[in-house]
């Protein structure tokens, strides 16, 4: 599933094209994908200018001066492709700018998801009413960390995985801060110092940025805009790495919990 990395390099290959252009034509070559589509998305869409582009957790924002925001989220394999060469099977939504360019979601698994949302609404629109602080935001840091903690008898894999907790943080880059910042996957969140969390804040801002910077991480579908790939996947100190040696020489282990994989090293990580 593309995680903040990968939507945010979405987003910001998105800008070039959309960003102060108005939207001549809007084709959806289905009515759903996760839930339905608006039914009105090309009445609200055909016409309105772009004023902005954005990010909320692992969701795209595309701001409008009709007051509308569209939010979509890629699921488990969508991925925009800018100006493509030809149609595909799963180009479910396209959008014409006035100057031609041209836009296509593909979501083969249709796990994603499109609405328009008031933009005076947003903040506050379902899916975000709960969401914590953005990991990148000013809002998000070690003493942010320490009041989310206190207390906890849950993991802090567990607690960073958790919306409410912090937006957007997913499997892969959990893995790979916890790492950075030494903790076990496993250890109690509230038996966590103070100067620890610090370092766990920092490393988490470090990993996602370093992530952005290359492009994301590319698993199965995922690809940016432009059509490269994302190339983070080329520095996991440990997520996919299962078998192989950490930086410290110790072997990286694994365990699957709900279907889901931690990686993490026995040595570094306490």
């Amino acid at each position: 599933m593309p995680e903040l990395p990968e939507v945010e390099t979405t987003v910001r290959g998105l800008a070039p094209v959309l960003a102060g252009r108005r939207i001549a034509r809007v084709v959806a070559n289905r009515s759903d994908l996760r839930r339905p589509l608006p039914p009105d998305l090309g009445q609200r869409l055909t016409g309105a200018r772009v004023t902005g582009l954005g990010r909320r957790a692992k969701y795209g924002l595309i701001h409008t001066d009709r007051g509308d925001t569209m939010v979509f989220h890629l699921g488990m394999s969508g991925r925009w492709r800018v100006d493509p060469s030809e149609a595909l099977t799963h180009d479910h939504l396209l959008i014409e700018t006035d100057e031609g360019r041209r836009l296509a979601l593909n979501d083969p698994r249709r796990f994603g998801s499109v609405d328009l949302v008031p933009t005076a609404e947003v903040e506050d629109w379902g899916p975000f009413g709960a969401l914590g602080p953005e990991p990148l935001g000013e809002s998000f840091g070690p003493g942010h960390l320490a009041a989310q903690f206190e207390g906890r008898i849950a993991p802090a894999k567990a607690l960073l995985l958790d919306q409410r907790v912090v937006a957007g943080l997913g499997n892969i880059y959990v893995c790979e801060a916890l790492h950075m910042a030494g903790i076990a996957p496993s250890r109690a969140g509230g038996r966590i110092g103070t100067k620890r969390l610090a370092l766990l804040a920092d490393s988490v801002r470090s990993v996602l940025l370093a992530a952005i910077e290359a492009g994301g991480s590319t698993l199965r579908d995922y690809a940016r805009p432009d059509g490269e790939l994302g190339y983070f996947s080329k520095q996991w100190r440990v997520y996919g790495r299962e078998g192989q040696a950490c930086g410290c020489g110790t072997v990286i282990r694994r365990r699957v919990e709900s279907g889901r994989s931690t990686f993490w090293c026995p040595k570094c990580q306490r």
